[in-house]
């Protein structure tokens, strides 16, 4: 068996069965997160939620899936009808693509790259074409100033998340996760990890999560009473689930760069405790757990202000902590703490 996985059909065929786990995690926690996001929601507002299919109705998710399944697509004349599918199968698409670098512990990722940070990166910057091709090929102004908004708000806080990002690579001195969660492994577990000597840009990126992924306060480009539900207002049944399945596995994994980036990914938080895969699955649900509230609780935004607060308060803010985390870390300041090259590197 070891001899056949070392030829060239046994390498593919082992990729892809690693390729299938992947993607099967995902989507089986998409519906679990659909689920957990309704239920928060309606606990916060004091409803039930679903409690219907399914014990505590934990197979709604699956059967609100198979209710976009099966319905039929409607298209509304004049769209251009190549442009109008690639759309949603581009969103879904690029959103899997990069998890193929998310490691689970240590050695369990796919692609164990150099370059990890800048593919995911670049994977999900890429998922703005989406919304745009999808609002432009709709034959909708409706459509078309929803995608506009939409792109417009990403593209803002994208660069709020690539400084930040840029801090996090200075002080491990690697684009690598797997270097980065090493890099957080200093024996002092909880206190050890990148959420302390990078603590204001935790806060910054959580936030920055939220627009970046259309999520409430912050989903501008859905907001029913201004644009009737934006750039999707023309998509119905499968087309629409991709859109919406897209956006809730960027929004996992986000959960999943905060747990790597600040918080020691699969790290135990309590030194003493086995370190493992379980821990990341953990802190991800946790930080959806975070996504989820902030729907339940906060107001939404005026697009004015989500703008203003993206270019005028995050990129100074993120911007001029590259410049400090440089200064900390070119002299060592207080030793480690900012500077682990050594340890990640």
């Amino acid at each position: 068996m070891a001899e056949f996985l070392q030829t060239g059909l046994g390498t593919a065929l082992l990729l892809i069965a690693q390729s299938l786990l992947i993607v099967g995690f995902v989507m089986i926690s998409l519906l679990f997160l659909v689920y957990g996001d309704r239920k928060i929601w309606a606990a916060v507002q004091m409803r039930k939620g679903p409690n219907v299919v399914g014990p505590f109705g934990l197979l709604q998710s699956v059967a609100d899936a198979l209710k976009y399944v099966v319905k039929e697509i409607v298209v509304p004349a004049g769209v251009d009808r190549p442009v109008f599918f690639l759309a949603p199968m581009l969103s879904f698409v690029l959103a899997i693509l990069a998890w193929a670098v998310i490691p689970f512990d240590n050695g369990w990722v796919l692609a164990n790259v150099n370059v990890a940070l800048l593919f995911v990166f670049a994977a999900s910057s890429l998922e703005v074409y989406g919304v745009i091709m999808g609002g432009w090929a709709s034959n909708s102004k409706y459509a078309f100033l929803g995608s506009l908004r939409s792109a417009a708000q990403m593209i803002s806080y994208e660069v709020s998340l690539g400084l930040i990002i840029i801090g996090i690579i200075i002080s491990t001195g690697s684009m690598n996760f797997s270097s980065i969660v090493s890099a957080q492994d200093t024996g002092y577990g909880l206190l050890g990890w990148y959420w302390l000597p990078h603590l204001p840009m935790v806060v910054l990126f959580f936030v920055s999560a939220l627009a970046e992924t259309n999520r409430p306060p912050f989903d501008l480009p859905e907001a029913e009473s201004e644009l009737v539900a934006g750039f999707m207002v023309e998509y119905s049944s499968t087309p629409y689930l991709l859109f919406m399945a897209g956006e809730y596995i960027a929004i996992f994994l986000m959960c999943a760069l905060i747990s790597l980036l600040f918080f020691g990914g699969w790290l135990s938080p309590i030194p003493g405790l086995a370190d493992g895969w379980w821990w990341m699955v953990a802190k991800m649900w946790v930080f959806f757990f975070m996504f989820a509230m902030v729907k339940a609780i906060v107001p939404r935004y005026r697009y004015d202000q989500l703008m203003r607060i993206g270019w005028k308060v995050f990129l100074p803010l993120s911007l001029g902590w590259v410049v400090l985390i440089a200064f900390l870390a070119k002299f060592e300041v207080f030793g480690a703490f900012w500077a682990r090259f050594a340890m990640g590197g």
